[in-house]
C-alpha cells in the first residue's frame, strides 16, 4: 500500500493505492483562501497541517487494515508558495 498525498491551494487530497496501482480510497479537506487586498492570497500554514491530518484519519477509519500496510509515501505541493516566518521573539527583551 501508498499513500500519495497532494497539498493543493484549495484542497489536500489522499490517495491510498494497492502495491499493482489499483486505487483502494481517496479523501480531501478543502481549505479557504483570504484575500485581504487585492492581488494578495493567504492561507495560515496551520490550516495545511491539520487538513492534511484530518484527511489521513478519514482514509485510515475507512480503510483500517489497508492504512496499516502502507510502505511509503508520495507528497506534491502548490508551487510558488512562500511561507514566511517571524523569527522575532521579544519575549526575553532583546
Amino acid at each position: 500500500m501508498y499513500l500519495g498525498i497532494d497539498l493543493g491551494t484549495s484542497e489536500v487530497k489522499v490517495l491510498l493505492l494497492a502495491g499493482d496501482g489499483g486505487v483502494i480510497g481517496t479523501a480531501g479537506t478543502p481549505f479557504t483562501v483570504s484575500r485581504p487586498k487585492p492581488r494578495w492570497s493567504e492561507q495560515n500554514p496551520l490550516d495545511w497541517w491539520e487538513g492534511t491530518r484530518a484527511t489521513l484519519f478519514k482514509l485510515r477509519e475507512k480503510f483500517p487494515n489497508e492504512f496499516a500496510q502502507v510502505r511509503g509515501i508520495g507528497l506534491s505541493g502548490q508551487m510558488h508558495g512562500a511561507v514566511l516566518l517571524d523569527l522575532y521573539d521579544n519575549t526575553d527583551g532583546i
